[in-house]
C-alpha cells in the first residue's frame, strides 16, 4: 500500500484536490440556487410543502441512475458531474433554508418592516442572518452526502477520487486493485472530515454570538 501510494502520489494529491475543487464549487453554487428558492417560497404554504417534498423525493433517486440519465443529453466528462453533484447538494440546502426562514418569528419581520426596511432589505439584513445557522447545517449535510456522490460521477469521467475506485473495482483481482479502491475510498472520507472542519470554521465566523447562543 504505502508503495503504491508513493509511487502515485502526484496522481492522488491531484484528484484529491480535483475531488476537493468540484464538491466545494457545486456546494457554493446549490447554496445561492437553493437560497434563492427558498426566498421564494417560504411564504407561500403551497409551495414550500412542494419545495419539502421535492427535497425529500429527490433525495430517494440513485446518483449512479442521475448520472447515467444525463449521459445522453450532456455526455461524458464534467458537466454531468457537476449538474448531478450540484443537484443533490441544493436537497437538503433547500430543505433547511425554508425551515430556517419560516422559522423566524413573524414580530421581528414586523419590526424591521415597522421602521422602514423594504421586503428584500428584511430578507438580506434580518430574515437571511438570523437563518444562517439552520441554512448552514444543510450546507454541512450537503457537502458530506456529494463527497460521495462526486465519487460516483467517475462513471462519468468526471474529475476526482472516484476514478481509482472505479479502476479498481474493474479489475478486481488483479494487482493494486485492492490498494486503488482503498486509496479513493479513504481519501473521500478524509476529504469529506477537512470540508466539515472549514464548514464548522465558517459558521463560527458567519454568525453572531447572540444567534450562536440561541442556537
Amino acid at each position: 500500500m504505502f508503495q503504491y501510494i508513493a509511487e502515485r502520489w502526484d496522481q492522488i494529491w491531484f484528484s484529491s484536490w480535483q475531488h476537493f475543487s468540484l464538491v466545494v464549487q457545486c456546494v457554493v453554487l446549490a447554496t445561492v440556487i437553493a437560497v434563492v428558492l427558498a426566498a421564494l417560497v417560504y411564504r407561500v404554504p403551497g409551495l414550500r410543502s412542494a419545495a419539502n417534498e421535492i427535497s425529500t423525493i429527490g433525495l430517494t433517486l440513485p446518483s449512479f441512475a442521475v448520472i447515467g440519465l444525463l449521459l445522453v443529453p450532456l455526455g461524458f466528462g464534467v458537466v454531468p458531474s457537476v449538474v448531478t453533484v450540484t443537484f443533490f447538494a441544493a436537497l437538503p440546502i433547500l430543505r433547511n433554508a425554508v425551515v430556517g426562514l419560516n422559522e423566524i418569528p413573524p414580530a421581528v419581520v414586523e419590526s424591521a418592516r415597522g421602521i422602514g426596511m423594504s421586503r428584500f432589505r428584511t430578507l438580506v439584513q434580518v430574515e437571511l442572518p438570523m437563518a444562517w445557522p439552520i441554512i448552514l447545517t444543510g450546507v454541512r449535510v450537503s457537502a458530506q452526502m456529494v463527497m460521495g456522490v462526486a465519487a460516483v460521477a467517475a462513471y462519468a469521467l468526471g474529475p476526482g477520487l472516484g476514478s481509482f475506485i472505479f479502476s479498481g473495482l474493474s479489475r478486481l483481482g488483479g494487482a493494486n486493485s485492492l490498494n486503488s479502491v482503498v486509496v479513493g475510498t479513504v481519501g473521500v472520507v478524509l476529504l469529506a472530515l477537512v470540508l466539515d472542519l472549514l464548514l464548522l470554521g465558517l459558521g463560527r465566523l458567519t454568525t453572531s454570538r447572540g444567534i450562536r447562543v440561541q442556537h
